[in-house]
C-alpha cells in the first residue's frame, strides 16, 4: 500500500514549518529547496491545509506560512486526511456498498463485503496510528 505524493508532501510541509517557524513565517520556496518539491505543488497543498485550518499565510516581503494551531495538537493523520481526503484501503468503506465493484459478488454469492470487517480493521489501525503521531513529535 502506497501513500500518495500529495499526502507525503503535505506532511513534509507541515513538519518543515513547525521546525522553522520560530524564526518567522516559512516561505514555500525554502521548503521546496529543502525537500526538492515543486513550489506549484506546495502552493496547492498549502491552500488546502489553510482552508482546513492547519496553516495560516502571512503576506509581505518576509511572508510565508505558520501553523494555525500548536504542533502538539495537530496529528499526522489530520494533515494527511486534509490533503488526501482520507484513507480507504478499499472502496467498500466509503459508506455506499454500491461503490464496491464486488458488491454482491458473482452469482449472488457475495464478494469483498464478506471481508469488510478486515478492511475496516485495517483502516482503523491506520487511522489510530496516524492520529497518535503529533507534528511536534516529528520535529525532533
Amino acid at each position: 500500500m502506497k501513500t500518495s505524493s500529495k499526502a507525503r508532501y503535505a506532511l513534509y510541509l507541515v513538519v518543515d514549518i513547525a521546525t522553522h517557524e520560530d524564526t518567522g513565517p516559512v516561505s514555500l520556496r525554502e521548503v521546496a529547496g529543502r525537500h526538492d518539491i515543486s513550489i506549484k505543488f506546495l502552493e496547492q497543498i498549502a491552500g488546502e491545509l489553510g482552508r482546513a485550518g492547519y496553516l495560516k499565510s502571512v503576506r509581505g516581503a518576509s511572508g510565508g506560512y505558520l501553523l494555525a494551531q500548536d504542533s502538539a495538537s495537530i496529528t499526522a493523520g489530520d494533515i494527511m486526511r486534509a490533503a488526501e481526503g482520507g484513507f480507504l484501503p478499499v472502496s467498500c468503506l466509503d459508506g455506499a456498498a454500491e461503490s464496491c465493484p464486488r458488491h454482491g459478488g458473482t452469482n449472488g454469492k457475495g464478494g469483498c463485503c464478506k471481508m469488510s470487517s478486515f478492511w475496516y480493521g485495517l483502516r482503523t489501525t491506520l487511522d489510530d496510528y496516524l492520529d497518535s503521531v503529533s507534528i511536534a513529535s516529528l520535529t525532533t
